[in-house]
């Protein structure tokens, strides 16, 4: 099957690319994935102005010097979501300690070519979750926004708020070498520290704030299946950030972790990869997502430090078996990815909405 993914008022063919761009853009698509139906439409024809979709309908009509893009031999798909993502990170070295050997300005650089993939690979949306060089990824999402550069529209943490030496943190050096400021923006180690960087963050205009309750995967010395944000500082987390109508995402492996961010308040957990039976059914009591990234099984590999790898294969063996779990229980998901509605170039960013206001 030919497919096309729909960005706006621009296409990707996989198998090639084409932009058309135009104050008014007719789509003539021979097939077309309506994602609220779940159904294939047959010959639709897809109206976009300015950007934004205006019309979609078997018998939509062309309006006068419409630029017009024939997709007839073509599925044509919504644009997706991605609701876990990390465009600034160093895509060529898996390891945060290779942050100590670059600027700020080469990350910023760096998460160019990132964004332009993503979004040419359909994905019109992301959720970035997190920079260890913090607000590169603001940045990057208003260069976008502003037309400087090509990406997806992009909500934003801006840094990761982690206890010192914890998940997310730039670890693994010597005792007397000292972070810059920018790689260690996000630690906090009380309620009222965690306050304060939440504040900081909604100051620089973030779109969500992102906490860590246990250890990590990709960080040197964590340990995924130990919780280590307090119950007290999560919820402090959640009470400042609904303060400024933010909410808050937890990254989160193991289980106590997992049900302590579900008691605080976290609109979502990120992972949750050994959620067991008590952590689920507060999910479902609490409304909580559950953003099981399960990708990551395929991701790490020979390209990660020896440490990660192994961690890894010791955790995700149960990840995919407690994500079943999950979804049998009724808990809610927000797989990466997720569709985009077609009715509307409005629509992927409110549909995507429940992680950005109280």
């Amino acid at each position: 099957m030919r497919l096309c993914i729909l960005i706006g008022c621009g296409l990707v063919a996989l198998g090639g690319e084409e932009l058309a761009r135009a104050d008014v853009t007719v789509i003539r698509a021979g097939h077309l994935i309506d994602t609220e139906a779940g159904r294939t439409l047959e010959r639709q024809t897809v109206i976009v102005r300015d950007g934004l979709i205006a019309e979609v309908g078997g018998q939509a009509e062309a309006p006068a010097g419409a630029h017009l893009v024939d997709l007839s031999d073509y599925t044509v798909l919504p644009g997706l979501i991605d609701a876990h993502t990390h465009l600034t990170i160093d895509s060529h070295n898996q390891d945060p300690l290779a942050e100590l050997q670059h600027t700020a300005a080469e990350r910023a650089l760096g998460s160019l070519p990132n964004a332009r993939a993503v979004l040419l690979a359909g994905f019109t949306t992301v959720r970035d979750l997190g920079s260890y060089r913090a607000l590169v990824d603001v940045a990057l999402r208003d260069a976008i926004n502003r037309g400087d550069v090509i990406g997806p529209r992009m909500f934003v943490a801006g840094a990761y708020i982690t206890i010192s030496g914890g998940a997310g943190a730039v670890t693994g050096f010597a005792p007397d070498v000292t972070l810059p400021w920018d790689l260690r923006y996000g630690v906090a180690n009380s309620p009222d520290e965690v306050r304060e960087r939440v504040r900081a963050l909604a100051g620089q205009r973030v779109d969500l704030i992102k906490m860590l309750a246990t250890g990590a995967v990709l960080t040197h010395n964590s340990n995924p299946w130990a919780r280590e944000a307090t119950p007290q500082e999560l919820s402090a987390g959640v009470e400042e950030a609904a303060n400024f109508g933010l909410r808050v995402a937890v990254h989160a492996h193991g289980a106590e972790g997992i049900k302590v961010a579900i008691r605080a308040g976290a609109a979502s957990i990120e992972h949750g990869t050994l959620m067991d039976d008590e952590g689920r059914m507060l999910m479902k009591q609490h409304g909580t997502f559950l953003v099981p990234t399960l990708e990551i099984r395929e991701c790490v590999g020979g390209n990660y430090p020896p440490e990660f790898v192994a961690k890894a294969e010791r955790i995700m063996t149960a990840q995919l078996r407690n994500f079943r779990k999950a979804v049998e229980a009724g808990v809610k998901s927000a797989s990466a990815p997720i569709s985009a509605s077609v009715r509307s170039a409005a629509m992927p960013a409110s549909s995507a909405s429940w992680w950005k206001t109280a």
